[in-house]
């Protein structure tokens, strides 16, 4: 039992001797771990460049005609013809509406045979004071016979001015029956019909609006009303309005008028821009964009939008090194618009960051430049900035 126990123990030994030797190195020698590198990150990059950046401020508005009138008679009548198409293109001086002239006629013609009537009392009046004039002078009547012929001869004479007064009155009043548009324009939808009754400056016609040129109304945060003011006291601002969904048509105009309040519900002002609408292709009341250089960023570290990162301490880019390498550096934005940003802190000119490839990114990794062909770098020249 005791060899037996011995033979045990040996075999035990021996096991357990050949297993440190194995796992464990030779007595005496170190056991040495080398740990790989990461392989490099693909990323695509850009280079920081400078560029004077217009600062925009966009905001939606709406158009507004430069002139609008609504028609209303400057008499009572009735309508007897309305010959404009709705919705049509009018020159100035183009005929409206009509209303019944045979009443107007008929007092025209009236007045016109009074001062016929009255010229030829006045004449015959006239005519009396110079033959009592010289029975005068040969003593046949008085003094105060001459001076009364002479009083009714005046007399005569201020009827004739009231006539005349009376007819161009009349005249007036048949020229008030065919109403025009007052400047060219567009006329709105007809409000009253053939055999309508109109009341004097109360039944609406007509609205025609002058659309060139055309005003677009907008309104703009207070907090922008110092550089606005300084613009236009620099000869006035720029304006680009499209039409909302389409990017391609741009017109331009520039800022005519500055309300004089700042609206206390809502915290604007309101500003007029003036466009040409040659072509008349913006309607009154129309929603538009409109967007208006408040400011130039000259020399402005740009870099593409995609390049900016956010975390918890604020934005920031990851800097490439000229080793392959990478930084995260934290940096102050200014605006961004149109796929660039403009950093005004933290960031030089030349300097190249990482525009795609940022979730497997830490600081110090390296990083390896995709092909161009897999995918674009998205550096473009950048165009505006948004104000904020």
């Amino acid at each position: 039992m005791k060899t037996q126990s011995v033979l045990l123990l040996a075999v035990i030994l021996v096991i357990a001797g050949g297993a440190a030797y194995k796992f464990g190195g030779a007595p005496g020698e170190k056991t040495e771990t080398v740990k790989k590198p990461p392989p490099p990150v693909p990323v695509t990059i850009a280079k920081a460049s400078l560029s004077d950046i217009p600062v925009l401020l966009e905001v939606v508005g709406r158009g507004e005609a430069y002139e609008t009138v609504t028609l209303k008679s400057r008499l009572d009548g009735q309508v007897v013809e309305v010959p404009f198409s709705e919705g049509q293109r009018v020159a100035a001086g183009d005929v409206l509406i009509r209303l019944d002239q045979a009443d107007f006629k008929a007092r025209a013609a009236q007045t016109e045979a009074s001062l016929v009537r009255d010229q030829a009392l006045l004449k015959k009046a006239l005519a009396d004071v110079e033959r009592y004039q010289t029975l005068q002078k040969q003593g046949f009547v008085s003094d105060e016979k001459v001076a009364e012929t002479r009083a009714n001869a005046e007399a005569m004479a201020a009827t004739v001015q009231a006539d005349r007064a009376t007819l161009e009155l009349s005249r007036l009043q048949l020229s008030y029956t065919t109403l025009r548009a007052p400047f060219a324009g567009m006329v709105g939808a007809k409000l009253v019909f053939p055999g309508a009754a109109v009341k004097i400056n109360d039944t609406a016609l007509a609205v025609v609006n002058r659309v060139q040129p055309l005003y677009v109304s907008f309104a703009v945060p207070e907090k922008h009303l110092p550089r606005i003011r300084a613009a236009m006291a620099k000869g006035g601002i720029k304006v680009d309005v499209r039409v909302p969904g389409d990017g391609k048509q741009v017109f331009s105009g520039e800022t005519r008028f500055i309300d004089n309040a700042v609206d206390s519900t809502t915290g604007t002002i309101r500003i007029k821009a003036e466009l040409s609408n040659k072509n008349g292709l913006l309607t009154p009341g129309q929603f538009l964009d409109v967007s208006m250089i408040l400011d130039t960023l000259r020399n402005a570290v740009v870099v593409p939008t995609e390049a900016v990162q956010q975390g918890p301490n604020g934005s920031f880019v990851y800097v490439v090194k000229p080793d392959a390498g990478t930084e995260m550096r934290k940096v102050d934005i200014a605006a961004s618009r149109a796929g660039s940003t403009v950093i005004t802190k933290g960031l030089d000119e030349g300097e190249t960051v990482v525009t795609d490839g940022h979730s497997r990114l830490v600081p110090g990794a390296k990083v390896k430049v995709k092909p161009p062909g897999e995918k674009s770098s998205g550096q473009q020249p950048p165009a505006t900035a948004s104000a904020r």
